[in-house]
Parts: structure tokens; C-alpha cells; sequence
């Protein structure tokens, strides 16, 4: 036996020693070794293996091994206790490497085969070699032990056992069968790092195969790498796993350079074309995946059935029906049996789609092609169909042979299918006229089903129709035929009475609800939580706070939650009618009941409140909704910032923005916004610019509103001229002034004494049609009165008497106007101008010319 071993050992380290002169001779001298016949054969010496993978047929044995081999499988497999057998401690001295492949070969389970290893792992003398670790794994790998694999390797590494490069490639299939991908690499670097394996071109495929089903890009360039490094040329077997990789990373185009090589090399086949065809279609790249269908015909290639079905599938589930029906034609001018799936997938998404006329022509061909539908199909198909002559078609044909269940499946979907047409009047009746009840019409006449006598209907018709009843607002109608389900014996369930309640709460028939949802705590049925919560939304839209408080109690003893949507819609309500303060309480009464209300119901209450001015009340709030362990959003902090703000409370404001953004929010635009134009308004413009500033370096882009507010506080702390350079900034970056940011800057200039400049932005909003409002006007005549300029006033006056808007003034407005006209009217180059207005009659519904003087 050592003797064997030291054999080994000098022909493994001859074969590398040859390998590497190889290499060495090759790289030094720039050169190729010419001769093939040398070349073949020194290269065959040197990856010869001494031990293949596991074969079908082993070596003979002699008599005496087979016996021992015998003995040992019945030990095996008929003692359960093999700890302590004499038989076993005579035999395990007489066992070979060649006796245990043997026994594994013969043992049919894989727990007695690892009970078998781990007992020869143990004999004194003996050592496993490539052979019986390789039909270990396969075993192993056959039966899914991916624990014992793991140990198994290992054993391999601790036995150092000499591997050739397809015992190596063999084994790491195995590994890669049951997705072991780490190990497999692992592996493979132990035996070739420490000389117990010279890799070759079989080994790495091997390896390249396993690593591609990880989609590992990285590991599999690295290989190809060593490979290419070695002079082999990457053949069918290491391209292969290669595109496989890059498709399973979602790497299309590098799979494509790696396919259009292969192509270039002649190694397409059809299954490297269903690698990136399936690819393709799972990663939602239809339409490249059909482009490579129709470039097939240039490649000499045909798809097999397989992959067309597969590639339906995919195309189906992406929602692209059109190329799955395109791919269907090609299928059938191939000469490909279509099968029930495919018409199944096809039929089902295109009556999803309501794409009736479609679903029926591959209806029509099933008939045709004798492939009987199943009731899956039928269902699918009485949802979309719109024409009841064709309803009736497909009952007729069908029917009949359908078992009892199947029967109850195609009535029902025929009640669903009239609903969905519209047809309730016909789906309640035809209900009807089949348990018997009086409908108050002709039924044989508008619905002339043949099955009509022959199927009882169960809770589930009641439930289509009835729910078609409520959406087609029959209420009555559908209470009524809820109530007969008692006199025909057919049972109530939990979805009718939730559908029942939901739309009664719509219409706001509170005390019918109630009368339903007593009677469900009387019955078998328990409320659900969307059984409270449609009352509760009832209560709610109501402005019902008493009733809404006593319902959520009563959801607590039952363990339900209200709803978001419903209390905060109740907060709305309550504060937009004024009463901040209630909706504040019923909050607190949640508390206390144990519900934390959601922040949106905090925010919506702590806006109500700044609105009636109960600013303090509102920051206490939201004080303590921060305390009770709520993190209020940033919809929460812009409601309060913009509440103190406009308080002039801009420093506790400003502590507002600090504060969530020490909690990783990100102030927004409008939270900026508010800052601003509170510092604005505060007189401090110096730190509205700093919040501007802020604002780029957290890349929150300033909008129209930003830039109007930030005009206007320039103007009003008397620095015009930054005001225009911001208007010119905010164009600068794409942000077009509006109407309001033309009338700031023009009021604003004129507060500052320069209406000259204050015209001519007037004129640009004309030439870009933005009317000013009727103060702006009046701004602008009164600036050029003060500046000693009654000429361009009147002209201004003049040009405006037209104005309709005009008539509408009031207040403070109308009285600056009249001092206006006073005052260009006291002054001799404007008060014959003036008075010629007057006599026209242009002011007269502002002022009369006796008031005037």
C-alpha cells in the first residue's frame, strides 16, 4: 500500500514538474512546441488521471474480496447497531479502497452509506481515496444532505488525498448540485495550493459551472483568468457558465459580448440560446428577448418546446401578451403541441386584460385542437366575456360534463361574468330562479341558461351577486335577497355582512349597520376589524366624536384598531369647522384607551389649532406627542416651523429645524420656506439669506416661492438692488418668476423710491400677459407722486382708468387712490388731464367730482 502511494506521489509531482517545464519552456522562448504529435502527448502525460470519477463498472474483484464486500453490506444494511460487531473488527483490517467502492456502489441508502464511511474513516490503515470520497458526494448530493457535503470536504482536506483533475471537476459538481458554491472554490484552491491536484481545462469548467449558478461575476472573471494565464483557449464548457454567470447577475451586455464569441466560434447551440432567452424573460427584458427569437433562423438553431413555454410564461408574467402570442405562432408553425398551460397562462392574462376577442379565438382553438379546458380556463373566460350568446355557448358545450363542484365553479363565475357586464338585474334573477325565489321578472326570457335547474347556490353566489347589488346601488334589492337566505337554508358568511355594513356606512344608514353588527354578535360570525372600521368611518365623516369614541372602546374589547384614515379624517373635519380643541381631546381619550394615535392624526389637530390661534396649546402637543415615543415627521415639524413663524417666533422655529435634523430628518423646501419668510417678516433678512444658503448646501432646491418671499424682504429692508440680482439668480437656475414675484419686486422697488425701475418690470409682466392686481397700479402712482413725478403718475392713472378691477377697490386701497387723484389734480401739469378723466365719467363709481372737489 505505501509502495502504491509513493507511485502515486512520483507520477503526480512528474506531471507537474512536465506541466510547469511546459509553461516555462513556452514563456522564456517565445515559442510553441511545433511538433503535434510531441504536444499531444507530453500534454496527455501530464493530465493523465490516475483516478477517474466513480464508474459504472469497477475493476473485477478476487473471491475472497467479494466476500468481504457481501459481509459488509449485510452487516450494513440488516444490523441497526454496528458499534460493537466481532464481524465488523474482523473485517475492517481486510478492507481496500477498491472493497469500500464496492460496498457504496451496492448501498441504497444514504444514511447507511455515511454510517459505512465514517466506519472504514476510523479502520487503522486504511485511507479513503478520490474514488470513495467522489461516491460519497455523489450520494450525498443525490439525497440533499448539504451539512454532510460540508463535512465531507473536510474529510478531504484533512485526509490529503491525492485528486486528479476530473476526480476534482466530479467532485465539485457535486458540491455545485446542491448550491455549495463557497466550498466548491474553497476546495479547489486547497488541492491546487497545496500539489494534491494539478487543475486542467476540466477541472475549471467544472468550477466556472459552479460558480455561475451564484452569479458571482467577480470569482468567475478571476478564473478565466488563471485560465487564459495557463494558454487554454476557453471552449464551449467555460464559456458556457460564463454567460450563465453574467445572466444571473443581470449583466445583459456583457452576456452578449460572451454570446456573440460563442456565435463567432460556432458554439450557439440550443441550450446556450435558452440560458440567455430564459435570462432575458426573467429579468423583464422582453423585447431583447424576442429579438433574439426572430434572429434564431440566421443561427441554424430551433428552440425547443421547453424553453418556448417557459419564455410564454415569462413574457405572460411581465405583462407583454403580444410577443407571448407572437412566440405562440411561431410555436405553431414549428409544429409544436400546445398544451392546457399555455392556453391556461394566455387565456387568463388576456381576460384580465379584457381582451376578450383574443381569448376567445384561443378558446375556439382548444375546441378545434381537441385539448378539452379545464374549469380554471372557463372561470377566466365567463369574467371578460361581453356578448351572452357566447356565455351561453360555453355553458352549453360545457356543462354537461363537468363534475358536481366544477358545475358550482362555472354558475358562479357565470353570475360574476353578468355583473361585470352590467347585467345585475340578469345575474339576480337568474339567482333567483334558481333557489326558487320571486324576482318580479321573465327569467326563461332574458336569461336562458340550460343549467339553470340543476345547481343549488351556495354562499359565494349570494356574495357576487349581493355585492353586485350594493356597487350598482341597490341597497334594498341586496338586503332583501340577504334576508331570504334564511328560507332557503344557504348560510351567511363574515364577507356579506362586512359588504353589507361598508356600503350602508356610505350611504350613512348608521342604525341598519348597527342592526347588522348586533346581529352578527348574536350569530356564529364575529366582527372584524373591517367590520368596526366601516362604522367607525361612518361616525367619523360624520363629525360623530361621542359616537366615534364609544366604537373604538368598544374595538379595544374586541383587540381592533381603528383605522389612520378614519380618525384622522375625523381630526379634519372637526378642526376645519373650528373645534381644535375637541378633536385634541378625542385624541387624548385614544390614549387613553390604549391606541397611540399615528402622527398624521397629530398633525392634522396641531394645524387646527395654530388656525383658531392656539399656538402654545399646539407646541404643547406636539411636545408630548415627541415624549410619548412618536417621531414626528417632517409634515409634523413644517405644520408647527410654519405656525411659529408666522407668530414671529422665528428663534423657536429655527430650534424646530435644529431638532429634526439632530433626529436625521431632512427639512424640506417648505420647511426652509417657512424659516424665511418668518425672518423676513421678522425684519432679519440677514438670516433668510443664511437659510438660502442652507438650503443649496443640503441640495433642497429654492423654488418660486422661496425667491418671491426673499424679493420682497430685500425690498423691505431697503436693499433693492439684491432684490433684482436675485430675480436674475432665480432665472439664472431655470426657477421662472410668477404674477406674484413681478408684483413684490415692483411694489417693493416702489417702497424703496425707485418706480422708474418699477415700470419697467411692470412692462415685463404685460409682454408676458401676468395681469398685476389693481394695488400694484396704485403703488406705482403714488411712488412717482412722492418722487416728484406726476407726469409718468398720470400717465400711469391714464392707462389703467379702463381697468375694471378698478371698481372693486376698498379700504385702504381706495383711499390711497383718491389721494392720488387729489394730489395730480391739485398739481397744474396734471389737473387739466385729470379733470378732462373726470368729466369722461371714469371715476365716478370710485368717487364723485363734488367729493373730489
Amino acid at each position: 500500500m505505501a509502495a502504491f502511494c509513493r507511485i502515486k506521489r512520483s507520477h503526480f509531482l512528474f506531471s507537474r514538474s512536465l506541466k510547469q517545464f511546459l509553461n516555462l519552456y513556452t514563456q522564456n522562448n517565445n515559442t510553441q512546441i511545433q511538433n503535434p504529435f510531441i504536444k499531444y502527448n507530453l500534454f496527455q502525460f501530464s493530465s493523465t488521471p490516475t483516478c477517474q470519477k466513480p464508474q459504472n463498472f469497477l475493476p473485477p474483484l478476487s473471491l475472497e474480496d467479494s466476500r468481504i464486500v457481501d459481509k459488509l453490506v449485510h452487516v450494513f444494511t440488516e444490523r441497526l447497531d454496528t458499534s460493537k460487531s466481532e464481524e465488523l473488527d474482523e473485517l475492517g483490517p481486510k478492507i481496500t479502497t477498491l472493497i469500500v467502492e464496492f460496498v457504496l456502489k451496492r448501498l441504497k441508502s444514504w444514511r447507511i452509506a455515511q454510517l459505512f464511511y465514517n466506519w472504514a474513516k476510523n479502520q487503522s490503515g486504511f485511507s479513503h481515496n478520490c474514488h470513495t470520497f467522489n461516491l460519497m458526494a455523489e450520494c450525498l448530493s443525490a439525497a440533499r444532505q448539504i451539512d454532510s457535503m460540508r463535512m465531507l470536504v473536510n474529510d478531504v482536506i484533512k485526509c490529503q488525498c491525492y485528486f486528479t483533475p476530473r476526480a476534482l471537476g466530479f467532485f465539485i459538481r457535486c458540491l455545485s448540485n446542491q448550491g455549495l458554491v463557497k466550498e466548491a472554490n474553497e476546495l479547489f484552491d486547497h488541492m491546487q495550493k497545496s500539489g494534491l491536484c494539478v487543475p486542467n481545462s476540466f477541472s475549471y469548467n467544472c468550477l466556472l459551472d459552479a460558480i455561475s449558478k451564484g452569479g458571482d461575476v467577480g470569482l468567475i472573471e478571476l478564473r478565466l483568468k488563471e485560465m487564459n494565464s495557463y494558454g487554454w483557449q476557453l471552449d464551449k464548457y467555460a464559456l458556457t457558465p460564463t454567460l450563465r454567470c453574467y445572466c444571473n447577475a443581470g449583466m445583459f451586455e456583457n452576456a452578449l459580448v460572451v454570446f456573440n464569441e460563442m456565435r463567432e466560434k460556432e458554439l450557439v447551440d440550443a441550450h446556450v440560446l435558452s440560458i440567455l432567452l430564459v435570462s432575458f424573460s426573467k429579468w423583464g427584458k422582453v423585447d431583447k428577448a424576442f429579438e433574439l427569437v426572430e434572429r434564431i433562423e440566421d443561427l441554424n438553431i430551433s428552440l425547443n418546446e421547453k424553453t418556448c413555454f417557459v419564455l410564454i410564461h415569462g413574457f405572460v408574467r411581465e405583462g407583454r401578451t403580444d410577443k407571448a402570442l407572437q412566440l405562440l405562432d411561431k410555436m405553431r408553425k414549428m409544429g409544436f403541441v400546445l398544451d392546457i398551460s399555455i392556453y391556461g397562462v394566455l387565456i387568463e392574462e388576456l381576460s384580465r386584460n379584457s381582451e376578450i376577442e383574443k381569448a376567445m379565438q384561443l378558446y375556439e382553438e382548444m375546441n378545434d385542437s381537441g385539448v378539452r379546458p379545464d374549469i380554471k380556463i372557463l372561470t377566466d373566460l365567463m369574467s371578460c366575456v361581453r356578448d351572452e350568446r357566447d356565455m351561453i355557448r360555453i355553458v352549453e358545450e360545457r356543462y354537461e360534463s363537468l363534475e358536481l363542484k366544477d358545475r358550482m365553479l362555472l354558475y358562479n363565475s357565470v353570475l360574476k361574468g353578468l355583473i361585470n357586464n352590467g347585467s345585475t338585474d340578469k345575474a339576480y334573477r337568474l339567482l333567483c330562479a334558481s333557489t326558487g325565489l320571486e324576482s318580479g321578472g321573465d327569467f326563461n326570457k332574458d336569461n336562458p341558461f340550460s343549467m339553470k335547474e340543476l345547481v343549488c347556490p351556495n354562499t359565494i353566489s349570494f356574495e357576487i351577486v349581493i355585492d353586485g347589488l350594493c356597487r350598482a346601488d341597490r341597497l334594498e334589492m341586496a338586503l332583501s335577497l340577504f334576508r331570504d337566505m334564511d328560507h332557503i337554508g344557504c348560510k351567511r358568511s363574515v364577507l356579506l355582512y362586512n359588504n353589507l355594513i361598508d356600503y350602508l356606512s356610505r350611504s350613512a344608514r348608521l342604525d341598519e349597520c348597527y342592526e347588522l353588527l348586533n346581529e352578527m354578535k348574536q350569530s356564529e360570525f364575529r366582527p372584524t376589524h373591517y367590520t368596526y372600521n366601516s362604522i367607525f368611518g361612518c361616525l367619523c365623516r360624520q363629525g360623530d366624536d361621542a359616537g366615534a369614541l364609544a366604537l373604538v372602546r368598544e374595538m379595544r374589547v374586541h383587540g381592533h384598531q381603528p383605522w389612520i384614515k378614519y380618525y384622522t379624517l375625523l381630526m379634519q373635519k372637526l378642526c376645519k369647522d373650528g373645534q381644535a380643541v375637541k378633536a385634541s381631546n378625542f385624541l387624548a381619550d385614544m390614549v387613553q384607551e390604549g391606541f397611540l394615535p399615528d402622527v398624521v392624526g397629530y398633525s392634522a389637530v396641531i394645524d387646527g389649532l395654530i388656525k383658531i390661534k392656539q399656538l402654545d396649546k399646539a407646541l404643547d402637543l406636539f411636545k408630548e406627542i415627541c415624549a410619548r415615543g412618536h417621531c414626528p415627521d417632517v409634515v409634523a415639524y413644517n405644520i408647527m416651523i410654519n405656525g411659529l413663524s408666522k407668530a414671529k417666533r422665528v428663534l423657536e422655529a429655527q430650534g424646530l429645524v435644529d431638532e429634526m435634523m439632530d433626529k436625521g430628518l431632512i427639512p424640506s423646501v417648505v420647511t426652509y420656506n417657512s424659516l424665511i419668510d418668518g425672518w423676513c417678516k421678522n425684519g432679519d433678512i440677514d438670516r433668510a439669506i443664511v437659510n438660502l444658503t442652507r438650503m443649496t448646501e443640503k441640495e433642497r432646491e429654492p423654488n418660486v416661492i422661496t425667491y418671491t418671499t426673499l424679493i420682497d424682504g430685500l425690498c423691505n429692508a431697503g436693499k433693492p438692488n439684491d432684490a433684482m440680482r436675485l430675480l436674475v439668480e432665480m432665472e439664472s437656475k431655470g426657477c421662472l418668476p410668477s404674477r406674484v414675484t413681478f408684483m413684490a419686486l415692483v411694489s417693493g422697488l416702489c417702497k424703496c423710491g425707485k418706480p422708474d425701475i418699477a415700470l419697467t418690470y411692470l412692462q415685463e409682466m404685460e409682454r408676458k400677459e401676468m395681469k398685476p392686481d389693481p394695488y400694484v397700479y396704485i403703488v406705482i402712482i403714488k411712488a412717482f407722486i412722492n418722487n416728484l413725478n406726476p407726469k409718468e403718475a398720470f400717465n400711469v392713472l391714464e392707462k389703467v382708468v379702463h381697468d375694471e378691477s378698478l371698481q372693486d377697490l376698498n379700504g385702504k386701497d381706495l383711499s390711497t387712490l383718491k389721494e392720488a387723484i387729489l394730489s395730480l389734480l391739485a398739481d397744474p401739469r396734471t389737473s387739466s388731464n385729470v379733470k378732462i378723466l373726470l368729466e369722461e365719467g371714469h371715476f365716478t363709481a370710485l368717487c364723485s367730482i363734488s367729493e373730489i372737489g
